[in-house]
């Protein structure tokens, strides 16, 4: 068994290493998205760009933090993901990454729609809205699981207590 573990180990921290190039892949291409709106003149074109390279960066911004979650979860803590404080913590780190970078692919969304095609406005208002319900559902899962911690609240206190070593 503790060969099995290992081996989910080394294969998570594959996986995040994966998401980080991942993520400097995005941030290398939209630094060139931007510094070619940049040098190639102040107009119209050049904002299109511009929101195109930001959301690059977003998508970046969900790539490392992914990273960065699965790396402190999975490889450092190496986490038991059944308790209910473990549960709640790695998807509130989870969503808050994917919920802000969804907020800014639909002001992108929007901006370009506005700009270039407004039939595509529909698309735009519905990745929006389905931000908003994502965010309610998180907050609703944040509220009823907390009933489940305070049935373990040594379970938080360990979590606080890993928190202090990384």
């Amino acid at each position: 068994m503790n060969v099995w573990m290992r081996f989910f180990k080394v294969v998570h921290g594959v996986m995040a290493f994966l998401f980080a190039c991942a993520a400097l892949m995005l941030i290398a291409i939209a630094t060139r998205t931007g510094w070619l709106a940049f040098v190639g003149g102040l107009d119209q074109a050049a904002a299109q760009a511009i929101i195109e390279a930001v959301g690059l960066l977003a998508a970046a911004v969900v790539a490392l933090q992914i990273a960065e979650t699965i790396f402190e979860e999975e490889v450092i803590r190496n986490a038991d993901i059944s308790a209910p404080t473990r549960v709640r913590r790695f998807l509130s780190r989870f969503f808050v990454v994917v919920i802000v970078a969804l907020a800014i692919e639909g002001l992108v969304a929007t901006f370009q729609a506005l700009h270039e095609n407004p039939a595509q406005l529909p698309y735009a208002a519905s990745l929006l809205v389905s931000v908003g319900i994502l965010l309610a559902a998180w907050g609703l899962f944040i509220y009823l699981n907390r009933s489940a911690e305070e049935l373990e609240p040594e379970a938080m206190a360990d979590a606080k207590r890993e928190d202090k070593k990384i």
